[in-house]
């Protein structure tokens, strides 16, 4: 299994990055293409714009986000492509452009599917 790591979009791409994607639905601000260096864009795996929309970046409500989150995975057959990719590569970097870097779906990403990797 890889290593994932998380990464803001707005910090700086460097090659101990590895295999980088973004994992969010829209595209980033102000980002370009050449500027992010991603290998992928997995929007699918992203939350659904309903719960998006729902989630207001509230430390206290990340609970709850996190566990309907985890629920749209559990029926998300493009979590098996992550999966996939992630068998392919040592060091696998989760881009995404949330201001929060401790409550945010990238976070919830990681931790799940590195469930579903000892399961």
């Amino acid at each position: 299994m890889s290593e994932i790591r998380l990464k803001r979009v707005y910090s700086d791409a460097i090659a101990e990055d590895g295999y980088r994607i973004l994992v969010d639905r829209l595209w980033p601000r102000g980002q370009s293409k050449e500027k992010l260096h991603l290998d992928q864009w997995a929007k699918a795996v992203a939350p659904s714009n309903e719960l998006r929309k729902v989630w207001i970046h509230d430390a206290e409500h990340f609970e709850q986000y996190a566990q309907v989150y985890k629920s749209e995975l559990d029926q998300n057959p493009a979590v098996d492509d992550l999966l996939q990719i992630l068998e392919q590569h040592p060091i696998v970097t989760f881009v995404y452009s949330s201001k929060n870097e401790q409550a945010n779906h990238a976070v919830v990403l990681r931790e799940y599917l590195l469930e579903q990797w000892t399961r």
